[in-house]
């Protein structure tokens, strides 16, 4: 159910022959990952990544089929909670899958193979061939089978990437490729032309140059992100999934909000398991699902808390998504850097879905759930050796150590502790199934990152980077002229472009594209490269909860049985804080302190101030003043301004929000002073969870 709502599309279920083999290949990537991060391979980092594509790229073909999802339409009638369709209609795909892959599948493997392993293999064919030196030696002038091989490369990346993602990303990829092969031929006098490349200098640039197919996204996948797929699939088999969950519960089993509590926390553990919004979404929602409706929560507004908080999984350290290493290895910094430039957002993050929780609690009339769970402290003296791996990482990153070498210690010290647990112990087979699954959940990022050498390759090669950035500025200055203003602009319609482009392409690729257009914009305007590089990175990933496509609340809907459309309108308010602090760390030099930079006075002023805008902006959102009672509609209004207004983080609007939020706050009290001391919904008549109108007698007996 996870992967039907991934960005990648979910794969067949293979067995037999055709399981054995993708096992036995899978389980030899595998141990060749681990095995480079303490012994590289002589011949370089290019060479393992020949090798690495030509091990996963086939198991593609194999594990994916050709066919497109066939898309029925569920019943009209409300779904139980375990459905896997939302219950408005909305068509969703339904696979028929065999789980034997066809002939056609096969011959793309094999020819996968070859297109891979031919510039390693010690082999001469006609002018070509000859062995890895033969082949970096031919680089720009490629003999004729270099260009057949390199073109056929070419074709079996796109038709991966439509099968694990489908039709956009290789259209997206024919788009610069058609550019790069079709800009000599526009008018010069446009900002966007070059002097043209033909096919051949096209393919010398994605199958022979350090930019292409081989390219920082591949490196990335082959290095760090199949080290912590297993580690997670090592994590999950350990049993800290399950853990996390019931440690959540039982934090807050006393609470009157235990059940949305419990699932924004088992949000932000779990995110430590599968660093994807989806399948966390999906995996607290299968479990805290029926807490919620026990409490009353309408099923759109508990599906928007799922998928914010299972998106949270994607910004929470120490496991941020794979666009975090590539951040690590375009900036040249260390993964630990990236962990502490993502730490202060996602606890404010974290503090926005919070406060919603609690207002919406107190507003909508939900109920106290009794959570039949134990102590906590007695969870964590019996399963709290689950966290040590995660802290391992991290005191790892902070000594020095590689991102590479301490994710496989923390595998390592995962795989020891988990015979502390009887039911989870990892054996060896139970080792193999996880070294296994976790390079079978990189097959389709590395597609994807393959493929986006398209877009780098050719945006290198044509310069069409500095000349978008200067297209994006020059739109900003049409309007005005003022430095500051054209800066705030640029960053509002670089935010807007993100987004969109991330409803079409899968996290990764939309980072990649993000970053070599919308980058340089920033940067030229004065961006410090570490907020640029966030400010992409968090739009890329907030794809996953923005309207029309919003795959995080398509699979909570789904969860959850409610309507599609109310549940990506609900998640986007829980959510609402992640869009405006990008915003913030990058229009001016004190945001900078929401990335942990400038010194501790910078990051205490800057996190108080943006924490005091995200309180302000629940409750704008929210309708109710913690402890106070209804806001009316004025005082909301003067709330969101005054939130938006205090993240422009310099004395004189800091000045102005504080002012407007306490004249919203006095708002507030006046309307409680002249109606009396307000009554939330649960102190008497409950509310259905449904409507939201008040319960009957006959109702509230049953």
């Amino acid at each position: 159910m996870a992967a039907q709502f991934e960005d990648e599309k979910p794969g067949r279920v293979l067995v037999g022959p055709a399981a054995l083999l993708l096992g036995t290949v899978a389980l030899a990537v595998g141990t060749l990952a681990l095995w480079q991060v303490f012994r590289p391979l002589s011949q370089g980092s290019k060479y393992y990544l020949i090798i690495f594509l030509a091990g996963v790229l086939p198991l593609v073909f194999l594990a994916y089929p050709a066919d497109l999802p066939r898309w029925t339409r569920p019943p009209k009638r409300r779904q139980a909670t375990n459905t896997t369709r939302p219950a408005d209609g909305t068509a969703r795909p339904e696979r028929t899958d065999s789980t034997r892959p066809t002939l056609v599948d096969w011959l793309l493997a094999a020819l996968a193979v070859a297109a891979c392993l031919y510039p390693v293999l010690p082999i001469t064919i006609g002018t070509g061939g000859g062995g890895y030196n033969a082949f970096l030696d031919r680089q720009g002038l490629l003999a004729p089978i270099d260009l057949v091989l390199g073109t056929v490369l070419l074709l079996l990346l796109l038709e991966a990437c439509r099968r694990t993602t489908g039709w956009i990303l290789p259209a997206v990829c024919l788009l610069f490729l058609g550019y790069g092969y079709y800009g000599g031929l526009l008018p010069q006098s446009w900002p966007v032309a070059h002097a043209g490349l033909d096919f051949r200098q096209l393919v010398d640039a994605f199958y022979n140059s350090d930019s292409g197919f081989y390219g920082t996204p591949l490196d990335v996948a082959a290095s760090y992100i199949v080290l912590f797929t297993i580690y997670g699939a090592v994590l999950e088999l350990s049993g800290a999934g399950r853990f996390f969950v019931d440690l959540s519960a039982a934090a807050f089993r006393r609470s009157r909000t235990a059940a949305g509590r419990t699932a924004v926390a088992s949000g932000f553990l779990l995110g430590t398991v599968s660093g994807s919004g989806a399948a966390t979404t999906v995996s607290i929602g299968a479990v805290t699902w029926p807490l919620l409706r026990r409490a009353g929560y309408p099923p759109e507004r508990a599906g928007g808390m799922l998928a914010a908080a299972g998106v949270g999984a994607i910004l929470s350290p120490p496991t941020l998504g794979a666009a975090a290493f590539i951040i690590a290895e375009y900036l040249g910094v260390s993964y630990l850097q990236v962990l502490g430039w993502a730490t202060v957002p996602t606890v404010l993050y974290y503090l926005g879905i919070l406060l919603s929780v609690e207002i919406d609690a107190r507003r909508s009339g939900v109920r106290p759930v009794v959570l039949d769970v134990g102590s906590p402290w007695r969870l964590l003296g019996r399963f709290g050796y689950h966290f040590a791996s995660l802290i391992a990482i991290v005191v790892f990153l902070a000594v020095g150590v590689s991102a590479m070498r301490a994710v496989v210690f923390a595998i390592v010290l995962t795989a020891v502790l988990s015979w502390l647990d009887r039911a989870h112990r990892l054996t060896p087979v139970r080792l193999v199934t996880a070294l296994v699954t976790g390079v079978r959940g990189v097959l389709a990022v590395t597609a994807v990152c393959a493929a986006a050498g398209i877009i780098t390759a050719t945006t290198t090669k044509t310069g069409l980077g500095p000349q978008a950035a200067a297209l994006l500025i020059g739109g900003a200055k049409a309007v005005t002229a003022d430095p500051t203003l054209v800066l705030v602009l640029t960053a509002l319609l670089a935010a807007v472009a993100l987004s969109l482009l991330g409803l079409a392409v899968p996290v990764t690729a939309s980072f990649v594209i993000g970053w070599v257009i919308v980058g340089p914009a920033l940067l030229d305007l004065g961006v410090a490269a570490p907020a640029a590089a966030m400010f992409v990175f968090y739009f890329a990933v907030l794809s996953e909860v923005s309207p029309p496509t919003a795959l995080a609340a398509v699979a909570a809907a789904a969860v959850t049985g409610g309507r599609l459309v109310p549940t990506m309108w609900q998640t986007l308010r829980y959510a609402l804080p992640a869009y405006l602090i990008p915003i913030a760390f990058v229009i001016t030099p004190t945001g900078l302190g929401l990335l942990g930079i400038g010194g501790v006075p910078r990051v205490a002023v800057a996190a108080v101030v943006t924490a005091l805008s995200v309180s302000v902006l629940a409750v704008a959102a929210g309708g109710w003043l913690p402890g106070v009672g209804p806001a009316g509609a004025p005082e909301r209004v003067l709330g969101a301004i005054a939130g938006v207004t205090l993240l422009w983080l310099e004395p004189v609007p800091v000045a102005v929000g504080v002012a407007l939020a306490a004249i919203a706050a006095a708002g507030v009290l006046v309307r409680r002073g002249s109606t009396g001391r307000p009554r939330t919904p649960t102190e008497g008549q409950s509310r259905t969870p449904t409507t939201g109108r008040p319960r009957t007698p006959t109702e509230e007996r049953l």
